[in-house]
């Protein structure tokens, strides 16, 4: 009695070899193409993201400005720039409002007034910080500092 090997239904049609000669349907370059990345053994093609993230510009430390301050310096505003204004009362929102200084990303920036220039008439000092020399100039004049 003979036994008889099983047929498998569906034959596999390719084997999972790389075809062997250009005789088989698959052999030679094995349907790889020429040469190139994709015809090698073990390629692998990175994601188009990767890519994409290699081309951002990195921030590393504080780049160009290395050399200047974080600190926000505040306004410079001397004395003869006031007295050359008609301004009785001094303050960061009266000095943007006579256009001495500008606003700075929308808000009003800090003052700082220095003691160069001559004042001969009083006024009144608010939310400045001010020098010691134009401190006893403007209270000199009759002038306040608050």
């Amino acid at each position: 009695m003979q036994t008889s090997i099983p047929q498998r239904k569906h034959a596999n049609k390719k084997s999972f070899r790389v075809g062997r000669g250009i005789g088989s349907k698959i052999g030679k370059t094995s349907g790889r193409g020429m040469k190139g990345q994709k015809a090698r053994a073990g390629h692998r093609i990175r994601p188009e993201i990767r890519d994409i993230i290699k081309k951002l510009p990195k921030l590393r430390g504080r780049g160009v400005n290395i050399n200047k301050s974080a600190k926000v310096m505040p306004e410079v505003v001397n004395l003869a720039l006031i007295a050359k204004h008609d301004i009785v009362e001094v303050s960061p929102k009266t000095l943007v409002e006579a256009k001495i200084i500008r606003r700075n990303g929308g808000k009003i920036p800090a003052v700082k007034i220095l003691s160069q220039g001559e004042i001969t008439r009083a006024i009144n000092v608010s939310d400045c910080t001010i020098s010691v020399a134009a401190r006893t100039k403007i209270e000199a004049a009759g002038g306040s500092v608050k």
